[in-house]
């Protein structure tokens, strides 16, 4: 009977059940669909990684010293004739040195092809093999060719035949295209490849290879490893072609993994939105239908019945919700998989069995709390007409709220404080200290209502007499339910704001850094791996107006047994142009010396005279004297090492930045610009482009993450949407007396298109004020990390008010229309 009882309600509350189940599905959705995507990408990973070095026995590289950028300007070359040694190892069956570096291409209209993600990676080509094969044209042979992989000649518009301008550590190359490569899906990557001695001039240096790869005749990886190490220097090592696939794929799923458990953060904040629309639809559904409920208990329903009943009603929609939820999750991978690339969508049984788990389990526990208030009701109360579900008191949530949000708070706080002593928030505390002031804002958010839902419903009073004051009544009619429909919105807001505050306290810092520590009239930097060459250095420092072109390196090492980077170049010169403020000693390292920040200074114990060893790329480690301590630096950072030694010790040294001394002259920017313009990758900048930069960079995170969080809003809306509707079928009758008395449609209409302004008006200042608190918290916590200017987004927080007044309107359309279209006399007669 009880199933016959479920299935029923389900039908007769089709319409409110499918927006709790639009929830679901949105959820769901978007936790499917970043299950599917990543897996996605890293089979795609798996299978590139496996064709690149499917014949690879073993992998003859560089021994990994520091643990930086030892694949561009670190990395230690081999020489050619290593080679031709291990190929007379026995069971070596084939010796393939390779050549990589970074190679971009121009495109027709003049701007790079790839970056910002992608690696742009140029090659010697070696013939075909399990992930390339020429697809067209011919291989290069000689400087001036080059072949381009198929995605990246389609983009830049180019065929074989035609000439290409290619971007490297140096001046730009014009070349031939003699052919085209096919390369399967590189996820955007471009691929470059010239004959092995033009790769080398271009990319490495002449007569060195990157790495040598290494065919069996059938012994084994291990064997053969371990034959070729005893062949090989010091400064290099060999490692089967196993642990060179796994090495490729750990990084990538390391990255993988890290993008996931991003994606799936602003899931589990759009299904946690999702829970309270599905607690606030049940409530009211079992309010609704308390007589109902009481009249299965008086025929003999038992109250786990009643409770199953109703918990039956919520995994029906638990499961055509995450069904649909997979449905959208497929759609919405397979709309993110058209910008990578392509390719067919992964579908694993994990990511099916989460997302049912994930609808089915929020959606339950959701309803439970309702159904068990269901089960409660005294078969008595069916022989009432008055009967209702009692309103319990505030005063619980009231203390449970309170200690949850100070125990929250404590927690942010000592987070937070370890962020100040060492540098890094712990992570679990103020994660759970957020967690516990959102749930105990929630809490309170009834008591919080009363006051505020006053406030904002007296405008509507005012304005609209009687409406605006009915609507405001039934807004603090139920502060349960306010609350919970409000809490939704808050949270999503509060997350929004929270980053919005972040992002314009980290242009106002860094606008402010700028400020204070850019010296320079211009720079001259890269978008890509190129650097500026040297040719373009001295080009600029003829320049008539130009004082100084300073180069500034940037290069890894280890000191003290931890791997850090350090910048090199011209001081005192990029002193001036970072203007730096010595503490002790002299800005000039020297031929052999190394300038330290006060902090490193002091974590070191080394003061001016002494000398700290210091282990380069290239595996051999100098002493260097500490020639001067400065304040702390962000342009330049907290280790300065001699040019010298930087140039010594790596392969080939790149200038990242260029640092230009005019004397304040403006007329030689367009003469530096004339010289910079046959490279697209680089650009001129004074320190008003600079901040216009980190503005963008800023900008886009914060819209990036912004657009993540929109999907909890939409779902908050969505509960508006549903509240409203079930508040008109609740109040059936008093509409009904309303319009008896002589309301008009347009009244009522306004009635509730006002109560659902003041709702969800009252979400976003809530939110707003945790997140503003959320914000001003984490900017405190790493002032001294550089983040020292709190600045507050008035202008958009205030248009974040107008979007939440406008969701209010547009949620109300519906349960308005529906309201004004009630025929009077049924409406009064029901009960």
């Amino acid at each position: 009977m009880m199933t016959k009882v479920t299935l029923r309600n389900l039908m007769a509350h089709k319409v409110r059940l499918l927006l709790t189940g639009v929830a679901v599905l949105l959820g769901v959705a978007f936790v499917a669909g970043t299950l599917m995507f990543t897996d996605t990408m890293s089979k795609q990973f798996d299978d590139l990684f496996n064709s690149v070095g499917k014949n690879v026995a073993v992998d003859v590289r560089a021994k990994k010293v520091t643990g930086g950028d030892e694949d561009g300007q670190n990395a230690q070359p081999i020489p050619a004739s290593l080679v031709d040694k291990l190929k007379t190892v026995p069971g070596v069956k084939s010796a393939e040195g390779q050549v990589s570096g970074y190679a971009a291409v121009v495109g027709r209209d003049g701007k790079l092809i790839g970056g910002s993600g992608p690696p742009q990676l140029g090659v010697n080509w070696t013939g075909d093999d399990g992930a390339t094969r020429l697809s067209s044209g011919r291989a290069p042979n000689g400087p001036g060719e080059v072949l381009l992989d198929e995605d990246t000649a389609k983009k830049a518009h180019y065929r074989v035949g035609d000439t290409v301008k290619i971007i490297v550590a140096g001046p730009p190359q014009s070349m031939k295209v003699t052919g085209l490569v096919h390369t399967g899906n590189m996820m955007g990557a471009t691929i470059t490849s010239f004959d092995t001695p033009t790769a080398q001039r271009l990319l490495l240096k002449p007569g060195q290879f990157s790495e040598i790869q290494l065919g069996t005749t059938g012994v084994s990886e291990q064997v053969l490893r371990d034959r070729v190490a005893a062949q090989l220097p010091g400064n290099l090592e060999a490692i089967t072609g196993t642990k060179m696939r796994e090495e490729n794929k750990s990084d990538v799923e390391a990255f993988l993994g890290f993008f996931r458990t991003f994606l799936l953060a602003f899931a589990l904040i759009a299904v946690f939105v999702g829970a309270f629309i599905i607690f606030n639809t049940f409530s009211m559904l079992v309010a609704q239908r308390t007589r109902e409920l009481a009249l299965l208990r008086a025929i003999g329903a038992a109250r786990p019945q009643v409770t199953r009943a109703v918990i039956g009603e919520a995994i029906a929609v638990g499961v055509v919700g995450s069904t649909l939820g997979i449905a959208g999750g497929a759609g919405l991978a397979t709309l993110l998989q058209t910008f990578n690339g392509g390719g067919s969508l992964v579908l694993t049984a994990k990511t099916v069995i989460v997302s049912y788990l994930v609808g089915i389990i929020v959606t339950v526990v959701s309803a439970y709390f309702p159904a068990r208030r269901a089960a409660k009701i005294p078969p008595v109360a069916a022989m009432r007409d008055d009967v209702a579900l009692p309103q319990r008191s505030l005063r619980i949530r009231l203390a449970l709220g309170s200690v949850l949000t100070v125990l929250g708070a404590v927690l942010i706080g000592t987070g937070l404080a370890g962020a100040a002593s060492s540098g890094t928030a712990n992570a679990v505390l103020v994660g759970a200290g957020a967690f516990g002031v959102f749930i105990g804002v929630t809490m309170l958010a009834p008591m919080i209502s009363i006051p505020v839902v006053k406030v904002l419903g007296w405008p509507f009073a005012k304005v609209m007499r009687v409406p605006g004051r009915l609507a405001q009544q039934n807004a603090l009619r139920n502060p349960r339910r306010t609350a919970s429909t409000a809490a939704a919105l808050m949270i999503g807001l509060a997350l929004i704001t929270m980053v919005n505050v972040l992002g314009a306290s980290i242009r106002a810092s860094v606008g402010s850094q700028i400020d204070d520590q850019f010296g320079a009239d211009y720079t001259v930097s890269t978008d890509g791996g190129g650097g500026v060459d040297d040719a373009t250095v001295g080009a600029i420092a003829k320049i008539p107006g130009v004082r100084s072109a300073s180069r500034a390196y940037t290069g890894n090492a280890v000191i003290a047994g931890k791997k850090v980077d350090y910048t090199a170049g011209d001081m005192p010169a990029l002193g001036k142009a970072a203007r730096l403020t010595m503490v002790s000693g002299s800005d000039d390292p020297g031929r052999a010396g190394i300038l330290l920040d006060k902090e490193r200074a002091k974590a070191l114990g080394a003061s001016v005279g002494a000398t700290v060893p210091v282990t380069f790329a290239d595996g051999r480690t100098v002493a260097l004297t500490v020639k001067g301590v400065y304040d702390k630096s962000d342009l330049l950072g907290s280790r300065v090492v001699s040019e010298n030694v930087h140039l010594a010790h790596t392969a080939r040294p790149i200038a990242q930045v260029v640092a230009i001394d005019t004397g304040g002259a403006e007329a030689p920017r367009a003469a530096i610009e004339n010289v910079t313009k046959a490279n697209p990758a680089l650009k001129v900048q004074d320190q008003a482009d600079l901040k216009d930069q980190v503005s963008k960079q800023v900008d886009g995170i914060i819209g990036f993450i912004t657009i993540l969080l929109v999907l909890s809003v939409i779902i908050a809306a969505v509960g508006v949407v549903n509240t409203i509707a079930l508040s008109v079928i609740e109040r059936t009758r008093e509409i009904g007396l309303l319009r008896a008395i002589g309301m008009g449609r347009r009244q009522l209409r306004r009635m509730i298109r006002a109560e659902s302004i003041v709702i969800a008006v009252f979400g976003a200042v809530l939110g707003m004020a945790i997140g503003i608190a959320f914000g001003a918290s984490l900017q405190q916590a790493l002032a001294d990390d550089g983040l020292n200017i709190l600045s507050i987004p008035y202008g958009t927080l205030v248009t974040y008010l107008v979007v939440a007044a406008v969701i209010g309107v547009l949620a109300a359309l519906w349960p308005a229309w529906r309201a004004g279209r009630m025929d009077v006399l049924r409406a009064i007669s029901t009960e």
